[in-house]
């Protein structure tokens, strides 16, 4: 391959999104499932359970405002999936995109556990009653609403401004309902790096937490380009 094949298969704007990928999924694993790790998500913890789901919102929030221009701050597969389906993401930043947020999630629980140890549970994501199809039924229901906010308020240039107080709200909303039922993933990435240090039950139904959200990503996008496309 030439240097100028090369340049064209990777240069160093290319670089620069998988970084801001990585370091944004990291802090998201690092924070977000550090104040679940720390504080505790049960249901019956008012106020562990809100803060944690506040944790992942604010995290967002704050990753939108300061990478979001540089990647457009997706730090999840799921996203990611759905810009692929809706044409606004090639298939080879996706392929870079979704290796920079497992590696940055990886990264993030492994400071994590050197910080509270794999005892805590590092946030990682349990199924619903032991049931590996409701668990895939309420994580594509949650990853769908959320990701087709996404879609919604990214669609005009105008949003730009509120774009990310509304993707880590709603991001928020949908921890706030599914904390109780599996942790809440939503995200592929956040899902497998605390679930490969935790081990166990968590690493060994972490698919159900890859192949939901990502169902729930294309099926967002799929339902929302049927519902903007104009009529002929």
């Amino acid at each position: 391959m030439t240097a100028d094949q090369y340049k064209g298969v990777f240069n160093l704007k290319d670089l620069k999104k998988y970084i801001a990928e990585f370091i944004g999924t990291f802090v998201l694993v690092l924070f977000a499932c550090g104040t679940a790790a720390v504080v505790g998500c049960s249901s019956e913890n008012g106020t562990g359970y809100l803060l944690t789901a506040l944790a992942f919102g604010l995290v967002i929030v704050a990753m939108a405002y300061s990478i979001g221009n540089v990647s457009g701050c997706h730090i999840n597969p799921a996203v990611s999936i759905a810009m692929l389906v809706s044409g606004k993401l090639s298939v080879k930043d996706f392929i870079g995109y979704v290796v920079a947020q497992f590696l940055g999630a990886i990264a993030g629980a492994a400071v994590l556990m050197a910080f509270v140890g794999k005892d805590s549970g590092l946030g990682a994501n349990a199924l619903y009653n032991g049931s590996v199809i409701s668990s895939l039924l309420i994580e594509v229901i949650l990853t769908f609403v959320f990701v087709i906010a996404i879609l919604g308020v990214t669609s005009k240039l105008e949003n730009s401004s509120v774009s990310g107080i509304v993707i880590g709200l709603t991001l928020t909303l949908v921890h706030i309902l599914g904390i109780s039922f599996t942790g809440t993933s939503v995200n592929p990435a956040r899902s497998f790096g605390p679930a490969l240090f935790v081990g166990g039950e968590a690493l060994s139904s972490v698919w159900v937490f890859i192949v939901a959200p990502l169902v729930g990503g294309v099926l967002a996008a799929l339902v929302y380009k049927f519902l903007t496309a104009e009529e002929k």
